[in-house]
């Protein structure tokens, strides 16, 4: 319901949740005392949760719109409503996501301040915790988009480049002296992030995410703090 955003009334809402709790998460069919457009929000939400549950559980290419119309509770006239096919819906699962990510590891890095081994923890630490704590969702943006459309492989570029540039920007505010590093270093550390996860997250391991953190740590602070401080970063996890 968070993601619907604030149209609506507060007390609408209420009533939405309200009824989709009293019969058992599905609208009735029939006269609703509420907004068009507010039931439609709500059950464009609950197609893309259902997708990406459905992709998480059955892997991209096996999900079925009827395995996203079962999961959403809605009828097939309503997903072609919101989507003209399964990849449609995919591709909105996966930008809504990614943008939640995006958010989440941004507004977690800037409590770093001014150190950059402290903001590339936070935004680390935060990332873990959305695998933990969001499996469905960070199964999709990992794994299944590599199986998915051309779009959605590009998205998921789009989505590493995003986080490298992040770092990048982050190096020249406050490490202009490591004048080594480049594109193609950040781009490497993402992507030994991500190849971590995905090794995890494809074999459905989603406990003790939070154990990779000291590794990822170390070879994030390498190249721009040297050996001495990537090694504090382990000698901490093993203390």
């Amino acid at each position: 319901m968070a993601a619907i955003g604030d149209r609506w009334p507060p007390a609408q809402v209420d009533a939405a949740l309200d009824l989709l709790s009293s019969s058992e998460g599905k609208f009735p069919s029939g006269i609703r005392k509420l907004p068009a457009d507010l039931v439609s929000a709500v059950q464009r939400e609950r197609l893309i949760a259902a997708m990406l549950g459905a992709a998480s559980e059955l892997g991209y290419r096996e999900t079925t719109v009827q395995d996203v119309i079962e999961g959403a509770g809605v009828s097939r006239p309503t997903f072609y409503e919101h989507f003209a096919n399964k990849e449609a819906c995919f591709l909105a699962a996966f930008d809504v996501t990614a943008a939640r990510l995006r958010e989440r590891v941004g507004a977690a890095a800037r409590k770093g301040g001014d150190s950059l081994r402290d903001r590339l923890r936070f935004g680390l630490e935060t990332l873990l915790h959305f695998c933990a704590t969001e499996p469905d969702a960070a199964r999709t943006l990992i794994v299944e988009a590599r199986a998915a459309s051309a779009d959605a492989v590009m998205r998921r570029d789009e989505l590493l480049d995003h986080f490298a540039g992040c770092i990048d920007g982050q190096v020249d505010e406050l490490r202009p002296d490591a004048s080594t590093h480049s594109t193609i270093t950040s781009a490497g550390i993402v992507g030994g992030v991500e190849a971590l996860l995905y090794s995890r997250l494809n074999k459905g391991e989603f406990d003790d995410l939070d154990s990779l953190l000291p590794s990822m740590m170390y070879f994030a602070v390498l190249p721009y703090e040297g050996h001495g401080a990537a090694s504090e970063e382990l000698a901490v996890a093993a203390g």
